[in-house]
């Protein structure tokens, strides 16, 4: 793995990030599989952590690499000062998704003058795609190489079918990038082998895939769907 560990640095305030259940009594978090899913409710803390990570990658933390320089409302990682990142090999090749701000990202895209500067992206303007071809080809073309991705609620614009698209862009580049997700989705919690974190009240724990709220909900849903709704509607 290229980023080992993270873990606190320096003093624990008890102002946010700190305020947060999950983080409290946060000291270090291990990334011992090329894939990791930080899961949780919204709110938990997981998009936090992501970001501040990010952070101290000196990636961009409203979307992008080291090389996209440009501002957005509330794109200021307050974790990223608490963290110290170990690394097995540096990589300085990499890219934060985050899905909320995507759209000012593709804007800064279009404001470049390079004649090139849609190859990365397939072809063209990312804001002349759909949002979930635009996030697909971001992964299809964007992604390659020995590289450190951390992608914060990636299937918010991708159908199922794009989902699993993604897993197999992730299983392509399985020996040479490393994934750090924060995500929602239990097809993309399904990627073998992945270490999955679930933040919660009780910190951060390591759970397995049948474990997580994401997975029982949809497996109970689908296998009882009459059920579920009438108890969730009943007065």
């Amino acid at each position: 793995m290229y980023l080992q560990h993270c873990r606190l640095e320096g003093e624990r305030t008890p102002r946010f990030p700190f305020t947060i259940p999950s983080l409290a009594h946060f000291e270090r978090l291990e990334f011992p599989t090329n894939v990791t899913f930080f899961v949780g409710e919204n709110g938990s803390g997981k998009s936090t952590l992501l970001e501040g990570i990010a952070d101290r990658c000196d990636f961009n933390t409203a979307g992008g690499g080291r090389n996209h320089l440009y501002e957005v409302h509330k794109a200021e990682a307050v974790m990223g000062e608490h963290l110290r990142l170990a690394w097995g090999q540096k990589v300085s090749n990499g890219f934060f998704l985050r899905a909320e701000t995507f759209y000012q990202f593709a804007e800064q895209i279009d404001k470049l003058e390079s004649p090139s500067k849609y190859e990365p992206y397939g072809g063209k303007s990312l804001l002349e795609q759909s949002h979930g071809e635009s996030f697909l080809n971001l992964f299809m073309y964007k992604f390659s190489g020995k590289a450190l991705y951390l992608l914060d609620e990636p299937e918010a614009a991708l159908s199922p079918q794009r989902q699993l698209s993604l897993l197999r862009i992730m299983k392509d580049l399985e020996h040479e990038a490393q994934f750090i997700i924060a995500t929602h989705s239990p097809i993309l919690l399904g990627y073998p082998n992945a270490t999955i974190y679930e933040f919660d009240e009780t910190g951060i724990n390591t759970v397995q895939y049948e474990q997580t709220m994401h997975y029982s909900i949809t497996r109970r849903f689908l296998e009882a769907r009459e059920i579920v709704l009438a108890q969730l509607f009943e007065d």
